[in-house]
């Protein structure tokens, strides 16, 4: 009698997430916050990272970047958001798929969507006004307490593909 193959691993995975929806739900709070403008600060929880932290969170805090740090010629912050979402559509960094899901002069949202069990993380890019080239960010996944560091691997992957059109970080991590 011939054996049957079982069903791989992932397949069955992907079916599980289909049936319990590890998406998640958008969180009310994203975008630009009123009031002092910036994004929102993270929750107590070790999935999630932000420019809006204190420097002294070392859990939660990242550094902003600069898009015209390492340039001869500056750009505009609209050839910057050029370059971003750019970057964005052409790297998978974690292998999650990227969508953008809200765009604005100064401002983009992204879902990246893991390959199995669909987890969603949202990442928000925001351009503050002013003449200083600085873009805040925000990395978080919508469920869960630990991510594996993939919302810092994530950004610093992003980083590094946008250093090479002269980005930086106004820090390092």
């Amino acid at each position: 009698m011939a054996s049957m193959a079982s069903p791989s691993t992932s397949s069955e995975l992907a079916v599980v997430g289909a049936i319990f929806n590890f998406s998640g739900k958008k969180p009310d709070y994203l975008g630009v916050q009123k009031g002092q403008p910036a994004l929102a600060l993270c929750p107590a929880t070790k999935n999630c990272i932000s420019t809006s932290e204190s420097v002294s969170d070392l859990t939660h805090y990242t550094p902003p970047w600069n898009y015209n740090s390492g340039r001869k010629k500056p750009v505009s912050r609209e050839v910057a958001m050029e370059e971003l979402l750019e970057v964005i559509k052409s790297s998978k960094p974690d292998k999650f798929t990227p969508r953008i899901v809200e765009k604005k002069d100064d401002y983009v949202r992204v879902e990246y969507q893991s390959p199995i069990l669909g987890f969603v993380d949202d990442v928000e890019f925001w351009f503050p006004p002013g003449m200083d080239s600085t873009v805040e960010y925000r990395s978080a996944s919508r469920l869960g307490n630990f991510d594996f560091d993939y919302n810092r691997k994530r950004i610093k992957a992003l980083r590094q593909e946008l250093e090479k059109k002269g980005w930086a970080s106004q820090d390092s991590f």
